[in-house]
């Protein structure tokens, strides 16, 4: 049986198309995809995220395990900041990418919904094979999932909507930063993040105090700021105008963080599992690279439509769409390191038909 989200009976009140999705039903659609697409870039729109997982890390060693498996260094954050990291195998594949955050109390990592028990075990194993003394640490993991909600609010009209609603001034909080407090004696934690391009929040509180976000659901002018309800599909056709990688797409096991352009995410000084193999990739530079390209036309390159360079297969596709936003055809691909460089001409097969594409600098959308 699929899960619910506790915002399951919303969605189906409004009619949205529901999907399993990573074993949740999720909403995909509202009123239509581009619809719910130029919402978001016009004013704003708020996306059900409580299939994700959060997990939560208390414990003297907490930070000591948390170096131990993710990318980032953390124990550089400071108490109200995020940080994007990668959960790497041995290999240097990337299980998952993640936000951390370090709150007062405990650490919390938020992850894919698909990934969220692939990671559990992840760790479980490493504590069982004691991984450079892990099972050695003080600490504890509690996957707290089931028993909060999590919103993301995303758009250009959204912070300021949001600062009159919360007893916090979001105005004043740095991307990737975040505070805890309360409301109706309800505790939250509200995050300057998302995953759309746009300003915006993310918004985590217990489960069963998730109608008190009604209030950003209802969807009523205020100011000339509406706020909409938007599914998994407008999610998605954003994500990939900012050129942020998608799990499954952009990233799996097989993929390194150097091949992925997430380099950045990455500190190699620090000893964490995969570490010695994305090394060998940074000193030798990775074979194949993502890139961004556009094809002439409307035609849309799908996950697997291979790259060619005259004749020849030079790579894969990973996402593609037509963007609502810039009205041209565009996708995210993985081609041989030679061909990345901005401006390389190439093509699409296109069900046999090689359609003309560019390389061109990422992200293809960003908010001026």
């Amino acid at each position: 049986m699929l899960k619910h989200t506790p915002f399951h009976d919303f969605h189906v009140a409004l009619g949205a198309r529901m999907v399993d999705f990573a074993g949740w039903e999720m909403p995909i659609v509202y009123r239509g995809i581009i619809d719910e697409h130029e919402q978001t870039r016009k004013s704003g729109s708020l996306f059900d995220v409580s299939h994700m997982g959060r997990l939560h890390f208390t414990g003297h060693d907490a930070q000591k395990f948390l170096d131990l498996v993710l990318t980032r260094n953390v124990g550089q954050q400071k108490v109200g900041q995020s940080r994007y990291s990668l959960v790497c195998n041995e290999s240097g594949g990337i299980l998952d990418d993640v936000i951390v955050s370090k709150t007062r109390h405990h650490w919390l990592v938020v992850c894919n919904a698909s990934n969220r028990d692939k990671l559990v075990r992840h760790f479980a194993d490493l504590l069982r094979a004691n991984y450079r003394g892990a099972d050695d640490l003080d600490f504890d993991m509690s996957d707290q999932t089931e028993s909060t909600a999590m919103v993301a609010i995303q758009g250009p009209k959204v912070i300021d909507r949001v600062s009159e609603l919360l007893p916090v001034d979001v105005r004043s909080l740095k991307r990737y930063g975040f505070e805890e407090d309360e409301i109706m004696m309800t505790p939250f934690t509200v995050f300057r993040s998302g995953y759309t391009g746009e300003d915006g929040v993310e918004l985590i509180l217990p489960a069963k105090a998730a109608p008190l976000a009604g209030k950003l659901l209802a969807g009523k002018d205020h100011d000339g700021a509406t706020i909409r309800p938007a599914g998994l599909g407008a999610r998605d056709t954003l994500r990939l105008e900012a050129a942020m990688p998608l799990y499954g797409h952009e990233l799996n096991e097989t993929t390194d963080p150097i091949s992925a352009g997430l380099a950045w995410a990455v500190d190699l000084t620090k000893e964490f599992l995969g570490a010695e193999k994305i090394r060998e990739v940074a000193a030798a530079g990775p074979k194949r690279e993502l890139v961004g390209l556009e094809l002439e036309g409307r035609r849309i390159a799908r996950q697997g439509t291979p790259v060619m360079k005259d004749a020849a297969v030079v790579g894969e596709v990973t996402s593609g769409t037509f963007s609502p936003t810039l009205q041209k055809s565009i996708a995210l691909a993985y081609v041989d390191s030679h061909l990345s460089g901005e401006g390389t001409q190439l093509a699409a097969d296109l069900k046999g038909t090689p359609n003309p594409a560019k390389v061109v600098k990422l992200p293809f959308y960003k908010r001026q």
